[in-house]
């Protein structure tokens, strides 16, 4: 049963990186289809893109929406075949998956919303609770994310 799980994860400090990276793109892809589903369609705070008119708010969700798609559908891919080289790393894959929710909704937060402003979270009411919350729980992730990783690097030594 040992040697049995032993190989199952023989290679997973080889594929560290990929570990992560197909983690960071996962978690990309899973927080935009959440931000997407929830705030876009089913909430209807805002568009991806709001400088323009509905059709063009509703053509740029779909964009956003295809791209949130091929990330997660393309990640899994990259999972399943650290799967097959017996690389897979759970707690590293975890960590990247924090990490790029993170990232991508502090992306969001900060520079769609503040500085191209596509688009707030949500409009006429006051904003600051909503970026307040928005950018504090993208920070946590990403210190969840860096915290795992961290974990997993040092075990590597």
């Amino acid at each position: 049963m040992y040697e049995e799980k032993n190989h199952k994860h023989e290679n997973r400090f080889h594929y560290k990186q990929r570990n992560m990276w197909t983690g960071i793109l996962f978690g990309l892809g899973v927080v935009a289809f959440i931000d997407e589903v929830i705030f876009h369609q089913l909430l209807h705070w805002h568009h991806f893109y709001d400088k323009s008119t509905a059709n063009i708010g509703l053509v740029s969700d779909g964009l956003f929406h295809a791209f949130s798609f091929f990330a997660t559908i393309g990640s899994a891919f990259l999972l399943a075949d650290l799967h097959r080289r017996h690389g897979f790393w759970l707690k590293r894959w975890l960590g990247g998956i924090f990490l790029g929710a993170g990232v991508f909704q502090l992306y969001d937060g900060i520079i769609q919303h503040k500085f191209m402003k596509l688009h707030q979270i949500r409009y006429h009411v006051d904003i600051l609770p909503y970026d307040l919350v928005w950018n504090i729980l993208a920070a946590i992730l990403i210190v969840i994310g860096i915290i795992l990783l961290f974990q997993t690097t040092q075990k590597a030594r």
